[in-house]
């Protein structure tokens, strides 16, 4: 994954205020986001004073710069050593015609400096600034504090969560999701909106398992491309006790999935996983979902393509793998404990990497009872390590004509638990009343789980520039 993030810098000024403040403050904010690893793209210090943006003229020459610069521009920060001029930068983001994220930062004055050479009245102007892009219909973002100058701890954590917000709107942007096989017949809580996603500029390419068979069915054993992909499934998880012959069909049927994304250019997958597969074919996907979830291609089983839009949105955030998992049993009488649960898709990358609990191939216990254990081989099993975590879940309500979501953060943790599948134990604060909620308002049993903190940058990007309605569980 490229972590790399490029913004458009507005440098703000205004004519009635002391401009030599945009040359340190500029100076201040590129030496900043240097040393966070974040590339820019501003208007030289030739092109308008002190590179500043401030009249219609400077306001199209920094428009032009960044239409020219489109495809590298992930976001744009608003940055104002003085009170700016709120038309300006409005009309630069306009003409620009970026549909990014837009971060509105403002300096502080000094109590002790307070001048006519020296004062910033930047408090002040950042109300204006704001007060335009809203007429504008520019969303933008804020700073936790009002006013913080780039050195600010305060600041570098405003700039994380910003970097999250433009991964995620960039992800979802143009995304493509593969949906292969029908809806199971018993899950009805996966049931989704095409038309809602593809107004958000999410596209869903379906295929029938039928069809995915018969590129299989046509696959030799020797092919160059199934040894490859053998080998890959070997070199992935301990698979000792799966039988060669499942193990082929996992790699022919990797094969054909990875030909059909890249055919039709997907970024993730959602899979009928079964039971058509296991009675006909005579194996689980588990395992190749895996991988491609390993991967930040998120898969989500049951044709959850909800559940995939979580997923990918917060590895494409995080740069870590995503999980979907159910919120699946109470843990003792803890309120504010459960067990996550699948039989399990789950990335290796999120299980303990010792002892214990390590990820194995194994058959799906399940429903080998239903249709025999040789017929299920291909399930990833382990115990999910301690770690802090965001949950996310996204739903179209067709209904009310949009998607909705949840969010929050808890923790993994390491208590006790002897089951099978791939399982964990979280820890929600306030759980039961998150728990209550979901009843209440309907959402799915399943959830995607990333182990990172990343509840706020997500939460910007789904509510603010998708405009989905987000919940925040705190």
């Amino acid at each position: 994954m490229d972590t790399k993030i490029t913004l458009g810098i507005i440098i703000g000024n205004r004519g009635f205020f002391p401009a030599h403040l945009c040359d340190s403050g500029r100076k201040e904010i590129l030496d900043t986001l240097e040393k966070l690893g974040i590339d820019t793209i501003i208007l030289p210090t030739n092109a308008s004073k002190f590179g500043a943006v401030e009249s219609n003229n400077d306001a199209q020459k920094c428009a032009n710069l960044f239409r020219k610069s489109e495809a590298r521009i992930d976001g744009i920060l608003v940055a104002l050593p003085n009170f700016g001029d709120e038309r300006g930068i409005a009309n630069a983001l306009r003409w620009s015609g970026l549909r990014v994220p837009v971060l509105v930062q403002a300096f502080n004055d000094d109590p002790k400096i307070m001048s006519i050479q020296h004062r910033r009245d930047s408090f002040c102007g950042k109300m204006s600034v704001c007060n335009n892009l809203r007429q504008y219909g520019i969303p933008f973002t804020l700073t936790r504090l009002h006013t913080v100058n780039p050195g600010h701890a305060s600041f570098h954590k405003d700039l994380a969560d910003f970097i999250v917000t433009c991964r995620v709107v960039k992800a979802l942007k143009n995304f493509r999701i593969g949906a292969l096989g029908a809806r199971p017949a018993a899950f009805n809580t996966v049931r989704y909106s095409e038309k809602l996603l593809e107004q958000s500029g999410i596209s869903i390419e379906t295929l029938d398992l039928f069809e995915l068979f018969g590129w299989v069915g046509k696959m030799k054993d020797n092919d160059k491309a199934v040894n490859a992909k053998l080998q890959e499934i070997q070199a992935y998880v301990a698979a000792k006790a799966i039988p060669p012959v499942a193990l082929l069909k996992m790699a022919k049927f990797g094969v054909a999935v990875d030909k059909w994304m890249k055919e039709t250019r997907l970024n993730a997958t959602a899979i009928q996983c079964w039971t058509a597969m296991e009675e006909f074919f005579g194996v689980v996907p588990c395992t190749l979902m895996s991988m491609m979830s390993n991967m930040l291609m998120s898969s989500a089983c049951e044709v959850d393509i909800m559940g995939t839009v979580a997923m990918y949105a917060m590895a494409r955030a995080s740069g870590r793998p995503s999980a979907l998992v159910d919120w699946n049993n109470n843990y003792g009488e803890d309120p504010d404990k459960g067990v996550v649960f699948h039989c399990s898709n789950l990335p290796k990358d999120v299980f303990v990497e010792k002892g214990e609990g390590k990820p194995v191939m194994d058959y799906q216990e399940i429903i080998a009872g239903t249709v025999g254990k040789e017929n299920t081989y291909g399930t990833i099993v382990g115990r999910v390590k301690a770690a802090p975590f965001t949950y996310l879940r996204v739903s179209t309500d067709d209904a009310a004509g949009r998607i909705r979501s949840y969010i929050g953060e808890g923790e993994l943790t390491d208590d006790p638990l002897a089951t099978f599948g791939g399982y964990g134990v979280v820890k929600i604060p306030n759980f039961q009343k998150l728990l209550r909620y979901i009843c209440e308002t309907g959402f799915e049993h399943h959830v995607a789980i990333n182990p990172t903190r990343v509840s706020a940058g997500v939460k910007e990007a789904l509510g603010k520039y998708l405009g989905w309605d987000v919940y925040l569980h705190e």
